[in-house]
């Protein structure tokens, strides 16, 4: 999108009013007859109380913004209509309505699964802007969802036929069936929750009547053969759908997809994932997170931060992304595993949900400090800037590049939930709890503490630049704590309050907290110190990523040898984000030398960007502003 129309669309998505819920502990007041029961140590601000100020996650967002806009609410129910029996067209109805291609074409079992991606984003887009209209294209896709379900009778709604969940119940190959519907129960409960449709509400409950009636008769044998297939987080929207109504069908349904042989060895903290599939598997942890949140059962807490911490330590790169094609590997041979196909983005997206739920569980700082470097490496540098588009996957092979989506013909899963990843940018900024406000991510924004009558806007350049400003707007004088993160990549931070240096005796992987009488105007800057550090693959101290503060830093290696149709995934060729050949350059450079000691010798910065190159003449700059070319990641190091 170009910068005209991107500065058009700003002015009428800001320009807006708001609404909307959210769905961690801490939200969504009122729509809960099953509140959270387990301890929580921070709440989440609702969605609607952060505002996204001018930085390059608003640029994203609305980018987002106008793609998602852009497609048609008839293509999007066109394979729903289609099986229901509601649409007629003359000749197939090319007429009236252009096919989407990809992963929504017609004869692909997975269609409909965008639809539901975007329900979600529709509600948290207007819950982040307020802008009425995503509010009234999520209302135009659940009345066409309605009409729908109507004409299927019997609550089930989906834009395949019943036929699929059958041959899934008799074991026959069939491409995730539950993972497709469970889209479309989370966007319903998204547009109830986020959006306040009502109307999305009954047809959901319908859906879960549908499913309950379906699934009670069935034997212990058919459960377990059915669940074999992938089915997302569907449990969890179960989960959330029993804590919405109270109904305990809902409950028993969730509880009907628990992957015993997935999460067993969890509770037993035994890292047994081989080489499963890795977004398989993250979203059925997530269930057991929402099981604990609702019912405080220990075991699903425990092996929710076994699982947690097992990623964080031994299955994630320096990014904050994981999994080889799609799946987990050996630990021992990560630096046999940097490809083309590695960091699917759902895995990161699920990551980041996962980090939410124990940071409120917790408030312990590592989990910010993640939730900051995937959200930074990963996430914000999945969208191309000049169109919008998103990549698959995150390459991490030497030489290789972000293969982008194309706006009609790809719908991958990492399209859909890319749609939701850049319309939430405002939920992991902030959170509270009853001593004070947490400032978690140092991203250009403003929050309204509602409680406290209580207003921080935060103004930054960070990571360009490393202090962030805080400001703070009150009726009437507030006394309560404001905790800083005191991240892990930085030391010797200096905080100012109204100008005043602040003693600070806190050490990094915690939080600054300040609390004194808060009153209209009060000021607080604090500088982050970044600094060069590496990291190296567990196995090979030799093959190492470059990071300064929490970013991830790449080699610009040009375009040399990239042919069309890159850097975008061309439709016409089966599957070709995960067999596509790079065409590296047998020539490419992905050597750097470099003082182990002091790595920061070896990268000199170049003006007020965060722009480096390095004497063997590297141009390095942050991966997530790696676009459009080659880059190198992981290095092979010599030293002087």
């Amino acid at each position: 999108m170009n910068k005209k129309v991107l500065v058009a669309f700003a002015a009428s998505v800001l320009s807006a009013g708001m609404s909307a819920q959210s769905v961690y502990p801490g939200q969504h007041h009122g729509k809960m007859k099953i509140e959270t029961v387990a301890p929580v140590s921070v709440a989440s601000f609702d969605l609607k109380d952060v505002r996204l100020l001018p930085s390059r996650f608003r640029d994203n967002m609305l980018r987002d913004s106008a793609w998602m806009v852009s497609l048609d609410v008839n293509r999007l129910l066109h394979s729903f209509r289609t099986n229901a029996g509601v649409f007629a067209g003359r000749e197939g109805g090319y007429m009236t309505v252009k096919k989407l291609g990809g992963w929504e074409s017609l004869d692909c079992e997975l269609r409909g699964h965008t639809t539901g991606h975007l329900l979600s984003a529709f509600g948290l887009m207007y819950a982040a802007t307020g802008s009425e209209i995503f509010k009234l294209k999520g209302d135009s896709l659940v009345n066409g969802l309605e009409e729908v379900q109507k004409a299927l009778k019997g609550g089930y709604l989906s834009a395949y036929p019943e036929e699929l969940i059958h041959r899934n119940m008799q074991g026959k190959g069939v491409w995730a069936p539950w993972y497709t519907l469970h889209k479309l129960f989370s966007g319903l409960i998204d547009q109830y929750l986020y959006a306040d449709n009502r109307t999305a509400l009954e047809v959901v409950t319908r859906m879960g009547d549908w499913a309950y009636n379906k699934l009670k008769p069935l034997s212990e044998e058919t459960r377990r053969l059915m669940i074999r297939n992938e089915f997302g987080g569907v449990n969890e929207s179960f989960y959330n759908l029993y804590a919405i109504t109270g109904e305990e069908r809902y409950q028993w349904l969730a509880e009907y997809f628990y992957h015993n042989d997935v999460i067993d060895p969890l509770k037993e903290q035994r890292d047994d994932l081989g080489t499963k599939h890795t977004n398989t598997f993250i979203p059925k942890v997530l269930a057991e997170a929402r099981h604990y949140e609702l019912t405080q059962n220990e075991t699903s807490r425990k092996l929710s931060e076994y699982f947690w911490h097992a990623m964080i330590d031994h299955h994630t790169y320096a990014p904050g992304c994981s999994s080889d094609k799609e799946h987990f590997f050996d630990p021992k041979k990560f630096s046999q595993h940097l490809t083309g196909y590695t960091g699917e983005t759902c895995c990161t997206y699920n990551m980041l949900k996962l980090s939410r739920h124990l940071f409120c569980w917790t408030g312990d700082s590592s989990i910010a400090d993640y939730y900051e470097r995937a959200l930074y490496n990963h996430i914000l540098g999945q969208q191309d800037p000049e169109t919008g588009m998103v990549a698959y996957f995150l390459p991490l092979l030497s030489g290789s590049h972000k293969l982008y989506s194309t706006k009609e013909n790809s719908f991958w899963c990492c399209v859909g939930s890319g749609f939701e990843n850049h319309a939430k940018y405002g939920e992991a900024i902030y959170y509270h709890n009853d001593q004070g406000i947490y400032v978690n991510l140092f991203i250009p924004s403003q929050v309204n503490w509602r409680e406290k009558g209580l207003t921080l806007s935060q103004e930054t350049n960070f990571p360009a630049n490393e202090t962030t400003q805080l400001s703070i707007r009150v009726d009437k004088p507030v006394r309560t704590t404001v905790y800083l993160r005191y991240p892990s990549w930085s030391q010797n931070v200096k905080v100012l309050v109204n100008g005043k240096k602040v003693s600070i005796q806190q050490k990094p992987g915690t939080y600054i907290a300040i609390t004194r009488e808060w009153k209209d105007g009060d000021r607080i800057a604090a500088t982050y110190p970044m600094r060069i550090q590496l990291e190296a693959t567990p196995d090979n101290p030799q093959k190492a990523a470059l990071l300064y503060g929490p970013l991830v830093l790449a080699g610009e290696r040009g375009t040399e040898g990239m042919q069309a149709s890159a850097p975008f995934s061309n439709p016409a060729l089966y599957n070709d984000y995960y067999t596509y050949n790079y065409q590296v350059p047998a020539s490419l450079s992905t050597s750097l030398k470099i003082d182990m000691k002091h790595p920061e010798r070896a990268l000199k910065r170049v003006g007020e960007e965060l722009l480096f190159t390095t004497g063997q003449g590297d141009v390095i700059r942050p991966l997530y502003d790696l676009h459009r070319q080659r880059y190198v990641v992981y290095w092979d190091l010599t030293t002087e």
